[in-house]
């Protein structure tokens, strides 16, 4: 748990043990790590937190989430439910003195980010772009920091996942939805585009292309049919700080089999890759690094359940570190806002049909301004 030692009682709102992100993800990561224990677990009604509860070994249990939040034994509490109920119980989280981690994106809109963002204060935060920490995208930020492959030139990002494609079961049907906030822009390009950030430094220029490739979607649970509202396919071209050029193809609808996951980047005097293929998205598994030049491996991973919670175990690694020294080196909101209106700016580029600069002001890591060719 790089260093801590105070046992941390972490509470998860979403935690079902049917079927839920939190399953997959967060409880392995809490139960991997020393110095965690999940203390708590909420969801929408109490059979289904008494099951989770039994299934994940917590040792209490809400069917109200907000008396979760409210209790004095919670240090951390965990938001992984759908984006729409992001906002009131990140806030009601907030309000009680706790510190919150919340999956991304943090709001259905940049001003719910906001919102969020401003009502932090001396509180820790931390926000689920989890794929920054991966030891091997650490590592291959180091390598390119350290000059040892030159001035970068340019990069290829290839995203894709099982996701938002031609069916569904009907409980994914709010991924369709522009209401919901959850799409392939904002989940697959955010963290796409966060890992870019993280390896070549912020993006300060985009021109983005967006479609619906699959207009009409099967509902495979139900038999019926669902009109889709929000992109399945995105083209970004951008550049970063570093002055390198990077286009990135994010899709979903792929089989398990071909989700893949590469970032290739060529530089002065060599190049380095990241490459992977969890089905989810590469945020969800472990990825490779190689390079032209020798290099120390990456660190092992904090959680060494490697198939969906690696990442978010370096989070929690971090944020657990964080709350025992005071330190605030966790992604957390501020780098979910500035992810939030770096979507944006993509969003924009990709509606506007003309070629038309357009200055924008993006507030997080190094305050970069976004220029969006649109």
């Amino acid at each position: 748990m790089r260093g801590t030692q105070k046992e941390i009682a972490v509470g998860i709102v979403g935690a079902n043990a049917q079927a839920s992100w939190a399953r997959a993800s967060h409880v392995p990561a809490i139960k991997g790590l020393p110095g965690l224990k999940l203390a708590a677990v909420a969801t929408r009604n109490e059979q289904s937190a008494r099951e989770a509860a039994k299934a994940f070994g917590a040792e209490r249990w809400f069917f109200d989430p907000f008396a979760m939040i409210h209790d004095d034994g919670i240090d951390v509490v965990t938001i992984a439910v759908k984006v729409p109920a992001h906002r009131e119980l990140v806030l009601a989280a907030l309000r009680a003195g706790k510190a919150v981690y919340s999956e991304a994106p943090l709001g259905r809109t940049v001003a719910e980010a906001e919102e969020m963002a401003s009502a932090v204060g001396p509180l820790h935060t931390a926000i689920g772009l989890q794929g920054r920490l991966n030891p091997a995208v650490r590592r291959a930020a180091e390598l390119l920091s350290s000059g040892r492959i030159g001035r970068p030139l340019n990069a290829r990002i290839v995203s894709s996942t099982t996701g938002f494609g031609p069916e569904m079961p009907s409980a994914y049907e709010y991924l369709n939805k522009t209401s919901s906030g959850a799409n392939l822009l904002t989940i697959t390009a955010g963290h796409t585009l966060d890992v870019v950030e993280a390896v070549l430094g912020p993006i300060v220029e985009v021109d983005a292309r967006t479609e619906i490739l699959w207009p009409v979607i099967k509902l495979t649970d139900i038999g019926k049919q669902s009109l889709r509202e929000t992109a399945d396919h995105v083209d970004v071209l951008g550049k970063t700080h570093s002055g390198a050029v990077f286009t990135a193809n994010i899709g979903g609808g792929v089989a398990p089999e071909d989700a893949r996951f590469s970032l290739e980047i060529r530089a002065s005097e060599g190049w380095l890759a990241l490459s992977g293929g969890h089905p989810y998205g590469f945020q969800c598994g472990d990825l490779k690094l190689t390079s032209n030049v020798a290099f120390v491996e990456p660190e092992e991973p904090a959680v060494s359940d490697r198939l969906t919670a690696i990442n978010v175990g370096e989070v929690y690694a971090d944020l657990a570190g964080d709350l025992q020294a005071g330190t605030y080196k966790t992604p957390n909101f501020e780098q979910a806002l500035h992810n939030a209106r770096l979507i944006e700016a993509v969003r924009r580029a990709a509606e506007r049909g003309e070629r038309q600069r357009v200055l924008e002001q993006i507030e997080g890591l190094d305050e970069a301004r976004v220029t969006i060719h649109s």
